[in-house]
C-alpha cells in the first residue's frame, strides 16, 4: 500500500501558540505511521517556517525549533509544485505532500490566511476553506450570517479602533450589564472580559484593542453553554453534546485549559428533545457559515430554552483529552479514527480540484 504524506503543521504566531504545540503532539501520535508519512512543520512564535524530524516530547516542551534537523521550508504557491519546498544552503529540494493537517490555533492559522496559501497552491487539507475559516474567526461576520438563518444571536455593538469611544458606551450601556467585550478575531478567549460597570467596561475595550482592532460589545446570555462536535463534509454526523458547567465568572483561557473551576458534562445534561434541537441547530450553522471537514460549534441554551448561537471554533483544541475528541468518542469514534476520517475528508473536498 502506498503510504500518503501528510503535513502537520503546528505553533504559529497567536496567542495560541502553546495550544497548538499539545493538540499538534497528540494528532501526531496517533497518526497511523503504516498508512502516512508524516512531514512535520513548525512555524515559530516569530512566523519562521521549519521542517521538523525531533521527538513529539521536543514540540510539548517547546524545544523543537532548536533541533538540529530543522531546515527552513514553505509550501509554493505555484500548482505545479504541490509540496513543500526545503531550503538547504544554496539549494532546495521538494517533498511532495498528498494532504495538509494544520493543527494552528488563532490568527495565521484558523482565519483563513493558511487556507488561502493552501487553496493557491491546489495542496488538499484538513477543515474549512478559507472563506469560512475567516468568517468564523470574525464573532461579528459570523453572528450576522447565522441571523440570516433565523437563528438568534446575542444582541451586541461593534467598535473600531480610532472611532470616538463615548456615543459607543453610551450605546453598550443601554444593551444592559454584565456585557462581555470581546476582540472579534481571537480564540481561547484570549482578551475576553466580562464587565459590570461602566468603568470595567471602558478597561475591558482597551483590553480588547491590544489583541484585534475590531472589538465586539456582546449581552450576557443567562443559561449554559453547550458544544456540538460536527464532522463531515456535506452530511455531517454531529457527536454527543457536551456542557460547560462554570463556578467561575465566565470560561476564559485559564479556565478553558486547566478546568479549575469548571466542570464538562459529557454528556450534556438535557432531554432528548432538546438534544435533537441543538443538533438541527448546529447542523444548520455549519451550513450557512461553509463549514467543511470539521468544527465544533457551540451555543446557549436559556432557562426558557431559546438556543442561541455563541461561535465556531474551526480548529478546536485536538489533544486526546479535548472536548472536539471526546464528543466524537462518545459517539464511538476512536481518536485515530477521526484523524483517517478528517484526511479522507480532505482528500474527497479536493477530488478533481
Amino acid at each position: 500500500m502506498n503510504k500518503q504524506t501528510i503535513a502537520i503543521l503546528f505553533g504559529g504566531r497567536s496567542g495560541e501558540y502553546d495550544v497548538s504545540l499539545n493538540s499538534a503532539a497528540a494528532v501526531i501520535e496517533h497518526l497511523d505511521t503504516a498508512k502516512y508519512e508524516l512531514v512535520l512543520i513548525g512555524i515559530t512564535r516569530e512566523g519562521n517556517w521549519l521542517r521538523y524530524g525531533g521527538s513529539i516530547e521536543d514540540i510539548r516542551l517547546d524545544r523543537w525549533h532548536e533541533h538540529p534537523s530543522c531546515t527552513p521550508s514553505f509550501f509554493s504557491p505555484s500548482r505545479d509544485v504541490k509540496g513543500l519546498v526545503e531550503l538547504a544552503g544554496t539549494e532546495f529540494r521538494i517533498t511532495p505532500v498528498d494532504v495538509v493537517f494544520p493543527v494552528l490555533h488563532g490568527k495565521y492559522g484558523e482565519d483563513g490566511t493558511l487556507q488561502g496559501l493552501l487553496e493557491l497552491a491546489g495542496i488538499p487539507f484538513v477543515g474549512c476553506g478559507m472563506l469560512c475559516s475567516a468568517l468564523c474567526m470574525d464573532k461579528e461576520l459570523a453572528h450576522k450570517l447565522v441571523q440570516t438563518a433565523g437563528i438568534e444571536t446575542p444582541r451586541s455593538l461593534t467598535l473600531y479602533k480610532g472611532e470616538s469611544m463615548e456615543e459607543s458606551l453610551s450605546v453598550a450601556q443601554q444593551l444592559g450589564f454584565p456585557l462581555f467585550v470581546k476582540p472579534a478575531r481571537s480564540g481561547s478567549s484570549l482578551g475576553i472580559a466580562k464587565v459590570y460597570s461602566m468603568e470595567q467596561l471602558a478597561a475591558g475595550i482597551e483590553n480588547a484593542f491590544a489583541h484585534d482592532s475590531k472589538v465586539v460589545v456582546e449581552q450576557n446570555i443567562e443559561g449554559f453553554e453547550v458544544g456540538c462536535a460536527v464532522l463531515g463534509n456535506s452530511d455531517p454526523m454531529i457527536g454527543v453534546i457536551d456542557e460547560i458547567e462554570l463556578q467561575a465568572d465566565f470560561f476564559d483561557y485559564a479556565e478553558k485549559y486547566t478546568l479549575a473551576h469548571s466542570t464538562i458534562h459529557l454528556p450534556a445534561r438535557i432531554d432528548d428533545h432538546t438534544a435533537s434541537k441543538v443538533k438541527e441547530t448546529a447542523r444548520a450553522i455549519y451550513e450557512v457559515l461553509g463549514c467543511k471537514g470539521f468544527a465544533r460549534v457551540d451555543m446557549f441554551i436559556t432557562a426558557d430554552g431559546r438556543i442561541v448561537f455563541n461561535e465556531v471554533n474551526t480548529i478546536p483544541g485536538f489533544t486526546a483529552s479535548s472536548r472536539y475528541p471526546n464528543m466524537l468518542r462518545a459517539s464511538g469514534l476512536a481518536y485515530g479514527q477521526i484523524l483517517d476520517r478528517l484526511i479522507e475528508l480532505a482528500a474527497e473536498e479536493w477530488a478533481g480540484a
